[in-house]
């Protein structure tokens, strides 16, 4: 019995391919080959392996981008913090996503207020699992020390609320992303549109809502059951 399963096994690896020239060992006078040679070759096979391997696993893990994410705009940005980040950065949460500027006097502080409201519809555990994050239409003037200003004046939690910035042509392609509408006007105030956009773990838009002033029932409805857990 021991005979037979040894010269099955021996069989199976006089078949297996070289390492060195890509024939069958049965056919390969490996004593020709230098020991140092021999083993380079393992070490090239076996790293590449490993490399092919380990991407794969990266990109499982990861997980390719839905088609309809706004994660595919690759958009720099720079918070109340200083701190540089990607617009999809964080994913995998969900996010409430609005714009703003820090001098604006009356819309803007109703949207704070309208996004403070949300959050208190919301279960202790489902909070903290949402993050905030507020885009300045007025990059010319909106610094970091003025976007912190606010999330301090307006005792925002910026574990999980982050006001930004980008550079004026990211400002363009995020509003055409997310759908917001604004114009520059004089006195270097803008005229925009005051929507709170929804984005579900992949960045896809769930959800919208322009009502200001209390929460609207049908987003938390939307917001809670993007929540959920999976």
């Amino acid at each position: 019995m021991n005979t037979l399963h040894e010269s099955a096994t021996a069989t199976e690896r006089d078949a297996l391919p070289c390492l060195c020239c890509g024939h069958a060992i049965a056919h390969c006078d490996t004593q020709r080959v230098p020991r140092s040679r021999l083993l380079r070759r393992i070490g090239m096979v076996l790293f590449a392996v490993l490399l092919v391997g380990g991407s794969l696993l990266t990109r499982a893990q990861a997980g390719e981008l839905p088609r309809d994410s706004t994660y595919h705009l690759a958009l720099p940005l720079v918070d109340q913090d200083g701190k540089a980040f990607a617009y999809a950065d964080g994913r995998g949460r969900v996010r409430i996503v609005s714009m703003f500027y820090t001098s604006c006097k009356y819309v803007c502080p109703l949207i704070i207020d309208t996004l403070l409201k949300t959050e208190r519809e919301l279960a202790p555990e489902q909070k903290a699992a949402l993050d905030v994050w507020l885009v300045s239409l007025d990059p010319d003037n909106d610094t970091p020390d003025a976007l912190k200003r606010v999330a301090d004046k307006r005792h925002l939690d910026t574990s999980r609320w982050r006001l930004a910035r980008t550079e004026k042509p990211g400002v363009r392609r995020l509003a055409a992303v997310l759908g917001i509408q604004y114009k520059q006007i004089e006195n270097k105030e803008f005229s925009h549109s005051s929507a709170l956009v929804l984005l579900d773990a992949d960045g896809r838009i769930v959800a919208r809502s322009d009502q200001l002033g209390a929460a609207d029932p049908e987003f938390v409805a939307a917001l809670r059951r993007a929540l959920a857990p999976r």
